[in-house]
């Protein structure tokens, strides 16, 4: 049984008070316990201040990027132990935004992956597939593409032990209101069940965790939760507003 997983990408939206107010609101909605798993990505700025007010509850922090090298002269940059040292528990990688407007390749996201497991940060992995690819009938052909490139030369144990989980996001999907339906987005989810299993094996592909993301609300999240292969949602603008990403949470549980 796959622990639901909710993911808030917070992007870069929020003042630091407004991010505080939030964090604290969840906060205290959130219990530690058997309920699904809730991580909570606010920009940089606020990584620490967000950490401090949701320590020892049932919110967990994350991050929306991470830099693969450990430490030197990367202007702008920040290392996974920077970020494990915040108390950050998840990192995002390989968002479309980043794949898309700061041209993140698969070898960069690979990079960024072996970085994130080594240091112990639970890597969310994103693929997806743009309008344009999804019309010319090619969503498998990069999906298999994103995942081959973005797990080149990880075994199993690496990934099942380091946590890793893969969230589907449709380019098309994401901040324009639009959303898949949840025969689309099962039909994706199994496929990326299918590769893990015939990759690796199917205990590997029954452990590890897929979420979908792409204008994830409250009123259509309990059927995309419903789906056999979908374990939880990145949500972005849904997960700005305290309300809205607690309907979100109480329907994975």
């Amino acid at each position: 049984m796959r622990r639901p997983l909710i993911a808030g990408n917070w992007k870069m939206n929020l003042s630091r008070s407004e991010s505080i107010a939030l964090a604290r609101q969840l906060a205290g909605a959130v219990a530690a316990g058997n309920g699904p798993e809730v991580v909570v990505c606010p920009p940089f700025p606020w990584l620490d201040a967000v950490g401090q007010t949701v320590a020892n509850s049932g919110v967990l922090l994350g991050a929306q990027n991470v830099y693969y090298e450990p430490n030197g002269a990367y202007t702008g940059e920040t290392s996974p132990a920077m970020l494990v040292d915040l108390g950050c528990k998840y990192v995002i990688l390989g968002h479309s935004e980043r794949r898309q407007l700061l041209a993140e390749t698969n070898a960069i996201v690979n990079r960024k992956l072996q970085a994130a497991l080594a240091a112990g940060l639970g890597p969310i992995l994103c693929v997806g597939e743009t309008l344009s690819e999804r019309e010319s009938g090619k969503t498998s052909d990069i999906i298999q593409e994103q995942f081959s490139g973005s797990l080149a030369g990880f075994s199993a144990g690496q990934l099942v032990q380091g946590g890793l989980v893969i969230a589907y996001e449709p380019v098309w999907a994401i901040g324009t209101g639009k959303v898949a339906t949840p025969e689309q987005a099962q039909q994706v989810h199994a496929e990326l069940r299918k590769m893990l299993a015939n990759r690796y094996n199917s205990a590997t592909a029954d452990e590890i965790r897929l979420l979908y993301g792409g204008s994830v609300k409250p009123e259509n999240s309990r059927e995309l939760l419903m789906q056999r292969d979908i374990d939880g949602a990145l949500v972005g603008g849904a997960s700005l507003k305290a309300e809205g990403f607690l309907a979100i949470i109480a329907a994975a549980a």
